[in-house]
C-alpha cells in the first residue's frame, strides 16, 4: 500500500506552531486517505486542498501525521447527552448495589438526594422502595434501570415528589394500591418535580465523546419542553460540545425549531415496551411528525413494538428519514417490510459486548436469533446506522465497530444468528451523515467539511483491532477538540 514508505515520520498527535483554539489554516503532512499517503490542507471550517506528501504550502499550524489514517469524523446516531452528563455524577450500582447506596448514604450531606445508575434486577435481584428504604433510611434515593426506561425510587422520594397519592399511569402499585416505587417511562413527569439543581455539566461529555474522534452526534432524547434544547444549544454555542449536534424531542415538540445552532432531527416516538400503545396512538404521532415534513425515530426494542410500529407506517405511509431506533430483535420475516417502506435501522451492536451473556440467559430462545442484527438488515436493502445509546450503553463507538464484527459476549459466546460485519462496513456504520444513518459514507474531499479523526496507525491496523486508544486527533469544524 502506498503509505508503506521508509521515511514516513511517527505520528506525535500534536501541532506543529500554536494550539488550533480557532479556525485559520493547518496542514496535515503524510496523512493516509483512501489508501495513499497525501498531505491535506484545512482552510477555516473547510478541506482545501489534498496533494503528495510535500506539494502544499506552509499555514500556520501542521499536524505531522506519519502515515496514521485520516478519517471523516465520527457521528453517533443515538445517545442521550443530558443523561451522559448526569451519569457522570451518579452512583454506580451496575455491581454490589447494596454496598453502593450504603456508602452514598453514608457520605452524602443531610438531605441530599442520591441519584444511582446501572440497576440490572440480573444482577442485583428485584428492588422497591422497601428494599431502598432500608439501605437509606430516611434519605431519597433514586435508581435507574440499566435500560433507562424505568426508575426505583424509596419512600423518601416518592414522598417528595408527589407520588403517593397520583394516579400517573407509569407509577406502579402492588395489589393494595401502594406505589412500589418503580416509575415507568416518567422521565419528564419526574424531572419536573425534582429539585432543581440546573442542568448537568456537559464538559466531561463533550471531551470524551471528542477523544472517541466523534464529530456529530443525534440527542435522541424524547424531551417534552424546550428547556432540554437550550441547554444543549448553550453547550454547543460556548463550545463546551463541540461538534455538531442533532436533536430529537418527543412528538409535542413535532412543531419546534431548535433554537441556535443545534440540528433537526428527527421526531422521537416511544413505544413502550412494558405497556404497548393503541395502534391509533402511534399512527397519529407518526402524522402530526410527518404533517410538518419530519421523519420519526422509533423506539422498538421488542417484537410487539416493532411489528406495532411496522403497523402504524403501513397506516400513515413513510417518509425519507423515518427511521427504527435499537431493533434490538428483528426477525427476518419483518426486514422485507422495512425495506419497502424506505425505513432505516439506528442500532446498538455494543450492547452484545456489554450485555450478551445476559441475554443469552434472560431473553426468550425464539428472539435470541434475532438479536441486534446489522448485515441481514443490510443484505434485505435496510440502510444501518450506528449508535452506541449512552449512557445505557458504552459510550465509545468503537466498541460497538468491534461488536459488530465479532458479535461476542463478554465471555466470548457468539450472540445471534447473524454473521458479523467487514470490519470496513463496521465502521462506516459511523460515517454516514446525521440526516440520514446507514446513508453514502462521508470522505475526506475538497470542499467537504474540516471534521476529521486522526488515527496513530493506518486504517488497516485500526480495523484488524478496533480501539478507541488509536484516535489522535479530532477536528470538528477546522478546530481541534481533542488531541492525544
Amino acid at each position: 500500500m502506498a503509505w508503506l514508505d521508509s521515511d514516513a515520520l511517527p505520528l506525535t498527535g500534536r501541532l506543529i506552531g500554536p494550539p488550533l483554539g480557532s479556525l485559520g489554516s493547518l496542514v496535515l503532512r503524510r496523512a493516509e486517505v483512501d489508501g495513499a499517503l497525501v498531505d491535506v490542507r484545512v482552510d477555516d471550517a473547510a478541506v482545501t486542498s489534498i496533494g503528495p506528501p510535500g506539494s502544499l504550502g506552509g499555514a500556520d499550524r501542521e499536524i505531522r501525521c506519519g502515515g496514521g489514517a485520516l478519517l471523516p469524523g465520527l457521528h453517533d446516531h443515538h445517545l442521550h447527552l443530558m443523561a451522559m452528563a448526569a451519569a457522570l455524577n451518579s452512583v454506580d450500582v451496575s455491581r454490589a448495589l447494596d454496598d453502593a447506596i450504603r456508602a452514598a448514604h453514608g457520605h452524602a450531606r443531610p438531605g441530599e438526594w442520591i441519584r444511582a445508575v446501572g440497576y440490572d434486577e440480573a444482577e442485583s435481584g428485584l428492588l422497591d422502595r422497601w428494599r431502598l428504604d432500608e439501605l437509606a433510611s430516611g434519605r431519597p434515593v433514586r435508581v435507574q434501570h440499566r435500560s433507562g426506561s424505568m426508575w426505583v425510587l424509596n419512600s423518601a422520594a416518592l414522598e417528595g415528589i408527589g407520588a403517593l397519592e397520583s394516579r400517573e399511569a407509569g407509577i406502579e402499585r402492588d395489589p393494595g394500591g401502594h406505589p412500589t416505587g418503580r416509575l415507568f417511562r416518567l422521565d419528564s413527569w419526574l424531572h419536573d418535580r425534582l429539585p432543581d439543581r440546573g442542568p448537568p455539566d456537559l464538559a466531561a461529555v463533550g471531551r470524551r465523546l471528542a477523544s472517541y474522534g466523534v464529530t456529530g452526534v443525534t440527542d435522541c432524547t424524547p424531551a417534552t419542553t424546550l428547556d432540554h434544547m437550550y441547554a444543549l444549544a448553550e453547550a454547543v454555542n460556548c463550545g463546551v460540545l463541540p461538534f455538531a449536534v442533532a436533536v430529537t424531542g418527543g412528538p409535542e415538540l413535532s412543531e419546534t425549531v431548535p433554537p441556535g445552532a443545534l440540528r433537526q432531527g428527527p421526531v422521537k416516538v416511544v413505544i413502550a415496551d412494558h405497556s404497548l400503545p393503541e395502534l391509533r396512538e402511534v399512527a397519529e404521532q407518526f402524522r402530526r411528525a410527518h404533517r410538518v415534513a419530519r421523519p420519526v425515530a422509533v423506539h422498538c426494542v421488542t417484537r410487539a413494538a416493532l411489528v406495532l410500529a411496522l403497523a402504524a407506517w403501513q397506516e400513515t405511509g413513510s417518509i425519507p428519514g423515518d427511521r427504527i431506533e435499537h431493533a434490538a430483535v428483528t426477525p427476518l420475516d419483518l426486514a422485507a417490510a422495512i425495506a419497502t417502506l424506505g425505513i432505516a435501522v439506528v442500532t446498538q451492536p455494543a450492547f452484545l459486548a456489554a450485555r450478551g451473556d445476559t441475554y443469552l440467559r434472560d431473553v426468550e430462545p425464539d428472539d435470541q436469533a434475532d438479536l441486534y442484527r446489522c448485515a441481514s438488515l443490510r443484505d434485505a436493502g435496510i440502510d444501518v446506522g450506528g449508535s452506541t445509546d449512552a449512557p445505557f450503553g458504552p459510550d465509545d463507538p468503537w466498541i460497538a465497530i468491534g461488536a459488530a464484527v465479532d458479535r461476542r459476549s463478554p465471555l466470548g459466546v457468539r450472540v445471534g444468528l447473524d454473521r458479523g460485519l467487514e470490519p470496513t462496513t463496521a465502521l462506516d456504520l459511523f460515517l454516514a451523515p446525521l440526516n440520514r444513518p446507514g446513508g453514502p459514507v462521508r470522505q475526506v474531499r475538497v470542499g467537504g467539511p474540516a471534521d476529521l479523526c486522526l488515527l496513530d496507525v493506518p486504517k488497516r491496523e485500526v480495523l484488524s483491532d478496533p480501539s478507541s486508544r488509536h484516535v489522535a486527533v479530532t477536528i470538528a469544524g477546522g478546530v481541534e477538540t481533542y488531541s492525544g
